[in-house]
C-alpha cells in the first residue's frame, strides 16, 4: 500500500511538472498590451477555427475584489481577443461586445467621479480605451445607473447607454452571440 502512494505521488510530480514546464515563458499581449495575458498553445487539442466569425457577449455583473483592480470581466474581453490573435483569428474575424451592469457598475465611471466614489483612480480606463481601440464594444445598463444614482454625464464616453442589460443581454444573444457571463 505504501509502494501504491510512493508511485502515485511521484506520477502526480512528473505529470505536474511537465505540464508546468510546457507553460514556462513570458506572458504575451498581441492586442491588449498589458491586459488578458496568454501563453499561446499551437498545439492544443481544441483551437480557433480561422473560417468562423465569432460573435461574443461578455455578460459583465460581478465587481471587482477591490476598487484598485481591473474589472475581471473587462479583462477576459481582453485575453479573449489575445488569445484569438495569438491563434492567428484575425480581427475582422471577431465581434465582441461587453454588457455592464449590476455590482460592476462603477467601471463605467470617469475618472474623477470613480475616484470621489473610491478615493483611487478607475483602474478600467486604459483598458476599456484599448478594447474600443481594438474594435469592441461596451454598453452599460440604465437601470444599473438608475439604481446607483449615477448621472448620465458621469460616464465614460467609450461607453453606450442602453434601457437595460435585461433587454441587452437577450437581444445579443438572439442575434447569434455566444454567452460568456462575468
Amino acid at each position: 500500500m505504501k509502494t501504491r502512494k510512493a508511485v502515485m505521488a511521484i506520477t502526480g510530480s512528473l505529470v505536474l511538472g511537465l505540464v508546468g514546464a510546457g507553460f514556462a515563458g513570458a506572458w504575451e499581449y498581441p492586442v491588449i498590451k498589458g491586459y488578458g495575458p496568454v501563453h499561446p498553445l499551437p498545439h492544443a487539442a481544441i483551437q480557433p477555427d480561422k473560417n468562423l466569425h465569432y460573435k461574443v457577449l461578455f455578460d459583465i455583473k460581478t465587481e471587482a475584489k477591490k476598487p484598485d483592480e481591473v474589472n475581471a470581466g473587462l479583462s477576459h474581453m481582453a485575453r479573449f481577443l489575445n488569445v484569438m490573435a495569438s491563434a492567428g483569428v484575425k480581427p475582422e474575424s471577431l465581434e465582441i461586445v461587453g454588457v455592464i451592469h449590476g455590482a460592476a457598475g462603477p467601471v463605467v465611471l470617469k475618472n474623477d467621479i470613480y475616484k470621489k466614489k473610491f478615493n483611487v483612480d478607475n483602474p478600467n480606463i486604459q483598458l476599456i480605451k484599448a478594447l474600443k481601440k481594438a474594435g469592441a464594444k461596451l454598453y452599460v445598463c440604465g437601470q444599473t445607473l438608475a439604481d446607483d444614482n449615477y448621472q448620465h454625464e458621469w460616464i465614460n464616453p467609450a461607453i453606450v447607454l442602453t434601457l437595460s442589460a435585461l433587454v441587452d443581454v437577450p437581444t445579443f444573444e438572439l442575434q447569434g452571440y455566444a454567452y460568456l457571463p462575468f
